[in-house]
């Protein structure tokens, strides 16, 4: 079915080059929808700017994230996201784009439904009720019908009118730069960052409580929750959801880099330097979060005696496919420390035999800390982005200041 809907890979490679022909899109603020299996509509806002070559930016509340590969041909636009290696494939019709959002998940595609509008700057609701509540402060949320054994998850909201900015915290990351708004009793939530699409709808009572609520997730992800407001609400400590098994002190592997070249915590480079294994994949948002900060992080202490390695745990084991998605992401963030195809997927099972000296992988993103004796002192599970405000300032204090103390221990 995916195959009828879309352009071959042939066709969209040599209209990709026809600038001339190029149908421009209106600048300014698009509005555009990704529908659900359920008929549900995602929504977020878009910027389209420049008169010769046209680029886009994705608003979610304080993040645009800039999509500078828009082509197309007649009607036609093609627009490559930058991350998660996804794209959409769209018609346009006057003011009008419609089509398909596609993801490509390593053995198959899956292909959304889209439509945008030009000059539109609402979200949800060109004319919204009157907000009846103001949900801004901290609320202890659950998601799923059961709720005994559910992680534990923290909303943090910001309200100023009828406008809603904030996120989920939970255990293994954040849902990122959610936006939306209350109209009359009702909440709305949205994201979409290229590669995930989120929507949270909620009724808010009376009794500080958000009831009836609904989330959709991508094509057909689907689940429920409810929260109450909390504003002593808090995440368990990150650093005591995953350890090292009894009679370990150090980890151990052996994976090839983007060329092909073993790489192994023996290797010289790494001896007496503290190390930092950062567990990820290209997949992840929450791991894109913390790549964006660990680039940062390693030209700050490199110099200093750090080193940093990302294992890549990707939707295929083949090393093909998996080197093209991690070496995009190596030149979206001009990473230059070591990132290595491990060979197994992000299916937690396989995460964790493929360091077993481990007792789990709770989540990606995952930090281990190695000291420069070559010990593991901590394990950080989780990545709390800068769509999560102080969170994500304390996370760099607290982790800026471990570095330093070891840093500063002597070896023998």
């Amino acid at each position: 079915m995916i195959k009828k809907i879309l352009f071959s890979a042939a066709v969209f490679a040599s209209l990709s080059h026809i600038a001339s022909a190029q149908t421009k899109l209106a600048t300014g603020i698009w509005r555009g929808t990704l529908k659900t299996a359920t008929g549900n509509e995602i929504p977020f806002n878009f910027a389209v700017s420049g008169s010769g070559k046209q680029e886009l930016a994705v608003i979610n509340s304080t993040e645009h994230l800039k999509v500078p590969d828009v082509t197309g041909s007649g009607d036609s636009v093609f627009i490559k996201m930058p991350l998660f290696d996804s794209e959409f494939r769209l018609k346009q019709t006057g003011q009008t784009l419609q089509g398909h959002y596609i993801k490509h998940l390593g053995v198959r595609d899956v292909a959304q439904e889209f439509t945008a509008t030009a000059n539109t700057t609402y979200r949800f609701f060109k004319d919204a009720e009157k907000p009846k509540h103001n949900v801004s402060g901290r609320w202890s949320a659950v998601f799923g019908k059961e709720v005994a054994d559910k992680d534990t998850t923290v909303g943090e909201f910001k309200q100023t009118g009828a406008k809603v900015t904030g996120t989920f915290l939970t255990t293994t990351g954040d849902y990122r730069f959610l936006e939306g708004t209350v109209s009359g009793d009702q909440l709305y939530l949205s994201c979409f960052d290229g590669g995930h699409s989120f929507l949270f709808t909620a009724k808010i009572a009376e009794d500080n409580t958000l009831r009836d609520g609904n989330f959709f997730s991508g094509l057909t992800g689907t689940d429920v929750w409810t929260a109450v407001r909390d504003e002593n609400a808090k995440l368990p400590d990150a650093y005591s959801l995953a350890a090292l098994k009894p009679g370990y002190k150090k980890l151990a592997f052996n994976f090839k880099d983007l060329t092909g070249k073993p790489v192994s915590l023996e290797d010289e480079r790494f001896k007496n330097k503290v190390v930092i294994i950062q567990i990820m994949g290209s997949w992840c948002p929450n791991c894109m979060d913390e790549t964006a900060y660990m680039v940062n992080y390693y030209k700050k202490y490199h110099n200093k005696g750090v080193e940093v390695i990302g294992l890549a745990y990707e939707r295929t084991t083949d090393f093909a496919k998996s080197q093209k998605t991690v070496a995009q992401i190596k030149d979206r963030f001009s990473i230059p420390y070591p990132l290595l195809i491990t060979g197994y997927t992000s299916n937690k099972v396989e995460t964790a035999q493929s360091l077993p000296m481990l007792t789990r992988v709770v989540g990606f993103p995952t930090t281990i800390i190695i000291d420069k004796t070559g010990d593991v002192r901590k394990i950080h599970t989780g990545f709390s982005g800068p769509g999560t405000g102080h969170y994500y300032t304390e996370f760099i204090s607290e982790f800026e200041k471990l570095t330093d103390d070891l840093l500063a221990e002597k070896t023998l």
